[in-house]
């Protein structure tokens, strides 16, 4: 059930819109990206370590694949993420003010 983390921390990444005494900051959403970054680092530092457990047969292959996969995913969809972001900043650098 280790899979659905992500569907766990969305309550404690999303800000609450009526929160009182907050100034306005644009750091919110780079700390937003920073631990999206810092997630998809560490599913690829287990998968690594996963791998370092198999070549010493401390692990099956059954895990390693699993872990690799999991790894593999999650950069595709942060590349994905990345693309888009990318996407809407060359739009919006089209447009005319």
């Amino acid at each position: 059930m280790s899979d659905f983390r992500v569907y766990s921390d969305i309550p404690r990444i999303m800000v609450p819109t009526a929160a009182p005494n907050r100034q306005p900051s644009g750091s919110s959403f780079a700390k937003l990206l920073n631990e999206a970054v810092q997630q998809v680092n560490d599913v690829e530092k287990r998968s690594q370590g996963e791998l370092q457990k198999f070549l010493s047969n401390e692990s099956d292959l059954h895990s390693v694949m699993i872990a690799l996969e999991k790894a593999d995913l999650s950069f595709q969809v942060m590349m994905q993420v990345r693309n888009k972001i990318v996407q809407a900043y060359q739009e919006l650098m089209k447009s005319q003010v």
